[in-house]
């Protein structure tokens, strides 16, 4: 597949905001609240499944060359990172939000919605499974399952809620626009 030069700035535009989103943080515990995934979700509902994926694969990419733009640093070591199963999960809720959305000509509200909560959906079931085993057997930190589910997943529920209503405002209002442009 053959990637426009709008296509290349549109991915690497997200990919800075998905950088910047991992700065806006506030630390709970090894797993901070961000803004990433409203990022990661606009990706995917703005770019489609394929760039709005590859913008987030590529964020990955830069942050394990070792340019500190997770929330805790960069480099290859990050795979040992808690938090680096969120960031895996990232790609792939891109994909499935691009492919929810496309599906529709004109989404709603609702189907984004939707398709962003399944988003937060996939990156949980990547992303607390990877922290468990990273804490209990990489960190040594002696952690139950449902204590990781406590701190890498249930915390986060308001905040997602509210990030996926504003990608569903946001695409409602975009979508038709970049559809029309593209024309």
């Amino acid at each position: 597949m053959k990637i426009k030069t709008k296509d290349m700035i549109l991915v690497a535009l997200f990919t800075v905001l998905t950088a910047v989103g991992a700065f806006i943080k506030i630390p709970i515990g090894p797993a901070p609240i961000t803004l990433q995934y409203l990022f990661t979700a606009l990706a995917g509902v703005l770019l489609g499944s394929f760039l709005g994926s590859l913008s987030q694969l590529l964020y990955i990419i830069i942050g394990l060359f070792g340019i500190p733009i997770f929330t805790s640093g960069g480099g290859p070591s990050y795979i040992f990172n808690p938090t680096f199963g969120y960031l895996i999960g990232f790609v792939f809720a891109s994909y499935i939000i691009g492919k929810i959305v496309r599906k529709s000509e004109k989404p709603s509200f609702l189907r984004i919605f939707l398709a962003s909560i399944l988003g937060v959906v996939v990156i949980y079931i990547i992303g607390v499974p990877y922290m468990y085993i990273i804490l209990n057997n990489v960190l040594k930190i002696t952690m139950t399952f449902t204590k990781a589910m406590k701190i890498g997943f249930l915390v986060f529920i308001p905040g997602d809620i509210i990030k996926s209503v504003i990608v569903a405002i946001l695409g409602v209002k975009i979508v038709p626009v970049i559809r029309k442009i593209n024309r």
